[in-house]
């Protein structure tokens, strides 16, 4: 029986990247926004005053603070997040659009070449840098191993040649794989299938307006 190939590991001894990174000291501090010119309904700032009470640290309070914007507003809008920011006395996080890909690299994805097409989406998208590239130890979809979450959709099973499709895809605003969506997979269970059609039509039928 041949010996078991070595687990590939970043320099720092992780199968996660990033634990080494240094803190990028040129960026500009952030800001905290002034509540003096921040106008907060005098409603929310109550409820969140009261939240940061119920702690030793005030910024334990923030998702309860943010859960107070969200039932005010109805979402957290990112002049919500400013107010709650405001009356933390918080810095506000600036929100940057992008695209997050993880690809899966536990176990049963990584037998099957999962950290191939990692290095090979890596790659792929090197030159964009909306388009986001982590593993992930387990996404809980061993079935359609190796596998990946692009924004969400679960897609697989993966090929390298996949990882510039996905770039792409995402590049053009379209649906990710379609043919590789989980969610269109075949499931014996009706209300599956139904859940999925919600989401948008399975792709042999979307050129017939099914």
């Amino acid at each position: 029986m041949s010996p078991a190939a070595p687990v590939p590991r970043f320099d720092h001894g992780s199968r996660v990247p990033g634990w080494d990174e240094a803190v990028d000291l040129t960026k500009p501090p952030a800001v905290v926004p002034d509540l003096a010119t921040t106008p907060v309904p005098e409603e929310l700032r109550q409820a969140i005053e009261r939240a940061m009470a119920k702690y030793p640290d005030r910024r334990s309070a923030a998702i309860p603070a943010l859960h107070a914007a969200q039932d005010h507003y109805g979402w957290c809008s990112p002049e919500a997040i400013g107010q709650v920011a405001a009356v933390m006395l918080e810095t506000y996080p600036e929100p940057h659009p992008h695209h997050d890909v993880y690809v899966c690299t536990n176990i049963s994805c990584s037998l099957r070449g999962a950290d191939d097409f990692y290095e090979a989406m890596i790659a792929a998208a090197a030159e964009n840098e909306r388009v986001h590239v982590r593993s992930f130890e387990c996404l809980g979809a061993c079935d359609i191993a190796p596998m990946a979450s692009v924004d969400g959709e679960y897609v697989g099973p993966l090929e390298n040649e996949d990882a510039g499709r996905i770039v792409e895809d995402l590049g053009a605003g379209r649906p990710v794989l379609e043919h590789k969506q989980l969610r269109f997979r075949k499931c014996v269970d009706p209300g599956v299938a139904a859940g999925a059609v919600e989401l948008g039509p399975p792709p042999d039928k979307a050129d017939e307006g099914e």
